[in-house]
């Protein structure tokens, strides 16, 4: 296989990766790339991994990044959430490899509470399965330490992260339901659907007006999604789609994209959402209605 060839071959879990460290599309792509140019100018021979090798730098080059964001992400104007990936939500299958491998809205939420070595620590542990030598190594710390930063993420991201699995019929019959609900203001309906600790994150990055404060409890949650409907009557329609690789939802108002918005399911019932609104994050996303 020819260089090139290698590299197009792992080019999506290299995005994966990076993407996962920092939640946005353009600064993954640009990571991939700096990955593209080291992998072109490098001196190979030998190299027993080149997957080994390609991931290892791109994280590195990923948490580097992460580093250098950090004062930009301390001053965003409310919560940060990253860049959806959105793709139609339709009745088969996962169409690509690279939309299965992605993570929730819900456990990137968590990993932006996490510092950039903690984050890359938990990943390639946790995900990508590495040993904790090679996290040593590429950490520049020791495996007890790189062992106690992952310890201390899996024990935050397991807070977060649902105690059962729920099959995606379910997730996508009850976000049917509430979209149905919400398109006709019935706050009731809603509620019934949420947990009684439920939480609502809004990013609108300052660009758009959005909740400066994490939203919490079923009747104020529900009624976030009633008062938008009170205020644009009939002009508030939802689309179902995947959103990072799970079912989610697309909002319009008076045909035009108002938010995405994906879903944490437990027990039956919603327990968080995460609203994207910052026009800057939906550049990717249908901005008028089909």
């Amino acid at each position: 296989m020819t260089d090139t060839t290698i590299f197009a071959a792992l080019r999506p879990r290299l995005f994966a990766t990076a993407y996962r460290m920092l939640g946005t599309r353009a600064d993954a792509e640009d990571v991939v790339q700096d990955a593209w140019l080291r992998w072109h100018a490098s001196a190979r021979a030998g190299l027993q991994s080149p997957e080994a090798w390609l991931v290892t730098i791109t994280t590195r080059l990923a948490i580097d990044r992460l580093r250098a964001r950090l004062a930009e992400r301390e001053a965003y104007v409310g919560w940060w959430l990253p860049e959806p990936i959105v793709e139609p939500d339709e009745q088969t299958p996962e169409s690509s490899a690279e939309l299965a491998s992605e993570v929730s809205m819900a456990l990137l939420w968590v990993l932006e509470r996490l510092s950039p070595e903690e984050r890359a620590a938990f990943l390639m542990r946790q995900v990508f399965e590495h040993d904790y030598a090679d996290i040593a190594a590429l950490l520049g710390k020791s495996e007890a330490a790189c062992r106690q930063m992952v310890h201390r993420a899996q024990q935050r991201v397991q807070q977060h992260r649902p105690r059962f699995e729920v099959p995606r019929e379910q997730h996508r019959a009850l976000l049917g339901r509430f979209m149905a609900a919400a398109q006709l203001g019935d706050r009731a309906a809603m509620k019934a659907m949420l947990a009684d600790d439920v939480q609502l994150v809004a990013d609108g990055g300052g660009k758009v007006q959005a909740y400066l404060r994490v939203l919490h409890g079923a009747g104020r949650v529900a009624g976030s999604f009633w008062s938008l409907e009170n205020k644009f009557p009939q002009r508030v329609l939802y689309r179902p789609a995947r959103v990072n690789g799970e079912p989610g939802l697309l909002r319009y108002v008076d045909g035009q994209l108002e938010s995405a918005q994906a879903f944490r399911i437990e027990q039956g019932r919603i327990a968080a959402v995460f609203v994207v609104r910052n026009p800057d994050k939906l550049t990717g996303v249908p901005q008028t209605i089909c």
